[in-house]
């Protein structure tokens, strides 16, 4: 008998006791009423007044709306669907907020969704994913506060367009791309003409450049040439100069120097007066004295020979 009352008691008790999972919330009531909030860890429940009204996770959440119609501003409908991240911040809030708080999500999702997107149009769409999920967030975090809710982010899965306004697209894209491939292909033919050419005119400029040079070498080897001439014959003359050299010696250079003179083609040699009568003076001497004559004297006549008288 007593065995029986103390199973029955430790049993009692057993089912009053009450464990909360880490990251999880339960709401209780107490007679029908919200009496508190019980927190991960143990607790004891009073049977038949109290009660556990809902049990409530406190993680991170997805809620994954299906495709919808959506109206553009240019009167164009797309599919678009759309995925929530929020998490429970309050567990009384999310039990007596609303009746079924993750449909209201949902149906404020669709709707949020359609009025932000009405206002824009097609490309506007298309291109502006961040600007529409950042609205979105702000929207309904906004609005699921009373419900308990906090909206983490929202993002836009998939844009799906008319099949015709894809195509269209299509067409579009790829006139862009061959738009842009023609505008690479002549600016490269651009660049390559410009290179061409400034390399030919770098070519010219050096070729210039060398002729210039070479000409400078060559004048100033002709220049040194006709210094060193001259310098040789200056000291030539400083040579006969200080050996005392007469006047006939100075007469004689004067004559090989208009020898020379007249060695060339089609020479025309103009001798002054002066010069002219030094010449025969020197004619009249040499041919007196007999120096500077290259003339060989005759050979003389051979002597009669002799008759032998014993022969005769």
């Amino acid at each position: 008998m007593y065995l029986a009352i103390i199973i029955i008691a430790i049993a009692l008790i057993i089912s009053c006791l009450r464990v909360v999972p880490q990251a999880t919330e339960y709401v209780i009531e107490r007679l029908g009423k919200y009496q508190t909030t019980w927190s991960a860890g143990l607790h004891v429940l009073i049977p038949v007044i109290d009660r556990v009204a809902k049990k409530v996770t406190l993680k991170e959440q997805v809620l994954d709306s299906p495709p919808q119609p959506v109206i553009t501003k240019d009167n164009v409908t797309m599919q678009i669907d759309t995925v929530v991240y929020f998490k429970v911040f309050d567990a009384n809030l999310f039990t007596y907020g609303a009746v079924n708080p993750i449909s209201a999500l949902s149906n404020l999702t669709a709707t949020t969704l359609r009025n932000i997107v009405g206002e824009l149009e097609l490309d506007d769409t298309l291109t502006s994913r961040d600007t529409i999920n950042g609205k979105m967030t702000e929207i309904l975090d906004c609005a699921t506060d009373q419900w308990g809710i906090k909206v983490n982010r929202v993002e836009l899965k998939n844009i799906i367009p008319p099949s015709e306004i894809q195509n269209a697209m299509e067409k579009q894209m790829k006139a862009e791309r061959d738009r842009r491939e023609t505008l690479l292909e002549a600016e490269g033919h651009k660049a390559a003409v410009i290179t061409r050419a400034e390399g030919d005119k770098q070519a010219m400029i050096l070729a210039a450049e060398g002729e210039r040079d070479a000409r400078i070498a060559r004048a100033e080897g002709e220049a040194k040439a006709i210094l060193l001439a001259k310098k040789a014959e200056a000291d030539g003359l400083a040579a006969l100069k200080a050996a005392g050299a007469d006047e006939a010696v100075l007469e004689l250079k004067k004559y090989e120097a208009l020898i020379s003179m007249s060695n060339g083609t089609a020479s025309k040699i103009i001798i002054p007066t002066d010069a002219v009568q030094m010449t025969k003076a020197n004619v009249l001497f040499s041919e007196t004295t007999g120096l500077g004559d290259a003339t060989e004297p005759a050979p003389k006549a051979p002597a009669p020979e002799k008759k032998d008288p014993c022969c005769d």
